[in-house]
């Protein structure tokens, strides 16, 4: 099949090893994939926005964003025909309608993967001027495309609330790539970074407030084990400030923070870990690092929460806190290697079991264009 993607993305975070991952595992597959989305810009205002964002008013930016859908829709428009594709696949935004127009003057089948009810998500921690714009915005284009792929059941809820018939939705959960699914030696990373001694307690990805790993900090400082240390592999607006944080606390040297890591090498510093942060996550997300800490093989510590209960099971492949217990699980899952070793081995078995993987979502996707492509023939 011929798959035309489309994307508003120019970050250089989790969003887009998605769409590198998806797209790149689409092509392994057989299949051409038609890219049109702007050039990856990775740069960041203070308070983690980009370009624009942090620029403008909210009333006006969020103008402009609705207003880029329509040069968005012109260039998809020409990329349909110049391409002749069998479907579009968009990854959803705020105020972006390119698809969905598109859709409407080529009659092309339209398959949207959407990661979060973004209108909510902007509210509660970027800010909206026109919230009710926003929410109508968003549940139009969930409801206008021929498949929604929300990435937790927890998130299919909020597509059915807004009116997307149950047919129209199928759960399509995050995953790794063959980069991940061999398992690393740590050793080289733990070493560069002084930690061939510790029990190193991990995190992955883009650093953000709501990650909460100021209370790993605050663990660290009040638990007085020398033998601890946090490694924060990633970068983000919130680095600084939990650095700051880690000075005040008294616990600078038992944190270290990388700063941007390539992909390539992302694995080996999972492998570095022996305990697998997910320190806090919003209800409906399904996280990209939870995935790749279960193919390398981590005991992982997660929240109790339904999205996290889709993908890990509490004391069976993971340690799942409850929100008051978050300190007294990590204590016990640093003081016992065994248990460690048990739930890590065990959360690897689950991902393979269960094929969280990119080259997995892409069959389903596949099957999922075919079916739409028969249906529109």
């Amino acid at each position: 099949m011929k798959f035309l993607y489309s994307h508003r993305v120019r970050a250089g975070d989790g969003q887009r090893v998605h769409i590198d991952a998806l797209t790149q595992a689409l092509a392994a597959r057989g299949h051409e994939v038609v890219i049109c989305g702007p050039a990856h810009d990775g740069a960041l205002d203070a308070a983690g926005r980009r370009g624009a964002a942090g620029l403008l008013p909210r009333p006006l930016y969020e103008c402009a964003e609705y207003g880029y859908s329509l040069p968005a829709f012109l260039r998809l428009a020409a990329a349909a025909r110049a391409s002749t594709p069998d479907a579009i696949y968009e990854r959803c935004n705020l105020f972006f309608h390119a698809g969905v127009w598109t859709k409407r003057k080529t009659g092309l089948p339209l398959i949207l993967e959407v990661n979060a009810p973004l209108a909510e998500e902007r509210a509660v921690h970027g800010g909206l001027a026109f919230k009710q714009w926003a929410r109508r915005s968003e549940a139009a284009v969930w409801r206008a495309a021929d498949m929604t792929l929300p990435v937790t059941a927890a998130l299919a809820g909020r597509l059915r609330a807004a009116g997307v018939d149950d047919e129209k939705i199928e759960v399509v959960h995050n995953g790794v790539g063959e980069d991940f699914l061999t398992v690393r030696d740590g050793a080289a990373v733990r070493a560069r970074y002084g930690l061939t001694d510790k029990i190193v307690l991990g995190f992955a990805g883009f650093v953000r407030d709501w990650h909460r790993l100021d209370r790993v900090l605050r663990f660290l400082s009040a638990d007085g084990r020398d033998d601890l240390h946090l490694l924060v592999v990633g970068d983000g607006p919130a680095r600084a400030d939990l650095q700051a944080l880690a000075e005040r606390l008294g616990a600078a040297t038992r944190a270290t923070f990388t700063g941007v890591v390539q992909r390539d090498v992302m694995a080996d510093h999972v492998a570095a870990f022996d305990i697998a942060l997910q320190p806090a996550s919003t209800e409906y997300a399904s996280p990209l690092k939870l995935f790749e800490y279960m193919a390398q093989a981590k005991a992982i510590l997660a929240p109790d929460s339904a999205n996290i209960r889709e993908i890990l099971s509490d004391g069976a492949d993971a340690l799942l806190f409850a929100e008051e217990n978050f300190e007294r699980m990590l204590t016990t899952l640093a003081g016992d290697a065994a248990l460690r070793g048990r739930l890590g081995a065990a959360a690897r078995e689950s991902l393979i079991r269960r094929d969280f993987t990119w080259a997995a979502n892409a069959r389903r996707v596949e099957a999922i264009g075919e079916r739409l492509k028969e249906k529109t023939s």
